[in-house]
């Protein structure tokens, strides 16, 4: 495993890769590394020849009292987590090395990122696609690995290639929870006991929501109100938004048909955490991906 820091040196590496024919995979992260950055560099690892996985706290994503100061960093257990996965390069660069000069430049995608998540973070996404634009500006021809657990970031994601005609394939990769139904996140490490306790009552709520849904309820507010109702019973959690979207444009429903977005956003405690569920509906026919279980690493 390579481990670089400067553009020039990844860059240099991808284009190595892809002149002896080879296809280059990316995993973009934050760091603090745990099982669903793993299953990508998995999925990563299994479809492509190089893969390179970055590791940088993007300041740009957090808003001004956002969590960039205490963010979990650990870049030695992250470098063991890759090594252990069998990457090929580590992208680990430092503020100074991406952002040399104040940035005039940033990147917006309309009407994807108004809703949801950006209505409390409004310039977080932003920050998301102008980072994920220099990087892979910065990899070049790539496919590109993101969970579905940040399920309006891949949406965003998605559409920015398509727009701008990247030379990048985007790969949406399982949502991966613990075994008892936490949404993996490296927030989750801020939890007092109590509170990752209180915490499981996000996904026990999309399951229920999607149980009503299987159920054959057709009436996006109907299932929207369940969810919301049982948030409401764990009293440590404040629910942010509880939404019922397309899957695809993350446009409001009418009703319940096609590929759907149940989504919701909490704080539990001072810790904001986001989780999601999934459906395909035709009629009858209800596909529910609520995600996969963690394997042991």
């Amino acid at each position: 495993m390579i481990v670089v820091h400067t553009v020039a040196e990844v860059r240099e590496l991808a284009e190595m890769a892809r002149r002896r024919g080879l296809r280059v995979g990316l995993v973009p992260t934050m760091g603090y590394l745990h099982e669903g950055h793993r299953s990508l560099m998995r999925t990563a690892r299994a479809d492509t020849d190089v893969v390179v996985v970055t590791i940088f706290v993007n300041p740009l994503q957090f808003g001004p009292n956002e969590d960039l100061d205490r963010y979990p960093r650990d870049l030695d257990g992250d470098l063991a987590s890759c090594e252990a996965e069998g990457i090929d390069v580590v992208f680990a660069p430092d503020v100074a090395e991406m952002f040399p000069h104040p940035l005039r430049t940033s990147v917006h995608v309309s009407g994807l990122t108004e809703a949801l998540c950006g209505v409390a973070r409004p310039t977080h996404f932003d920050g998301v696609t102008t980072v994920v634009t220099k990087l892979f500006s910065i990899v070049g021809a790539c496919r590109a690995y993101f969970g579905r657990k940040d399920a309006q970031q891949l949406a965003v994601v998605t559409r920015l290639v398509r727009d701008l005609d990247l030379p990048v394939e985007v790969v949406g990769c399982p949502l991966v929870r613990e075994p008892d139904g936490l949404a993996l996140s490296s927030r989750n490490a801020y939890l007092a006991p109590q509170e990752r306790r209180a915490a499981l009552v996000l996904s026990r709520a999309l399951r229920d929501g999607a149980d009503l849904v299987v159920a054959g309820e057709r009436d996006p507010a109907r299932v929207v109100e369940r969810v919301a109702a049982l948030l409401a019973t764990e009293p440590l959690v404040e629910p942010e938004y509880v939404e019922l979207r397309h899957a695809i444009d993350l446009e409001p429903v009418e009703s319940v048909h096609g590929p759907l977005l149940l989504a919701v956003a909490a704080g539990v405690g001072a810790t904001r955490l986001i989780d999601n569920v999934h459906l395909v509906v035709d009629d009858d026919a209800v596909d529910v991906d609520l995600g996969v279980v963690a394997t042991a690493s």
